[in-house]
């Protein structure tokens, strides 16, 4: 994982990173499967939104938010980073999505 010993500090800030992070917060398809996901109140499973909304691209949060989850389990960080624990959490439907 990314430390700030390790990290490159610049990668962030340059223009490409800056405009993948915007347009995936705000209209990527991550977001969009997960809007949809919370507004169901997380009855619906992310593989029937995401066959129902996204015409056969795939989705990619749920997979890499459970990787994330596992990178910092095994490394034993998982506490430094709450907000990832809890969106594995919710994914996993551990959690309700207002959490």
């Amino acid at each position: 994982l990314v430390s700030p010993e390790t990290a490159d500090k610049g990668t962030m800030f340059e223009s490409c990173g800056v405009a993948d992070l915007i347009a995936s917060c705000l209209g990527g398809r991550n977001r969009k499967v997960a809007d949809a996901f919370a507004r169901a109140g997380g009855k619906r499973s992310f593989e029937e939104l995401e066959a129902e909304l996204l015409s056969g691209q795939k989705l990619q949060g749920v997979l890499t938010a459970h990787e994330v989850a596992e990178a910092l389990d095994a490394q034993g960080r998982r506490s430094e980073f709450p907000l990832f624990s809890m969106v594995d959490r919710i994914a996993k439907g551990e959690e309700p999505p207002e959490s």
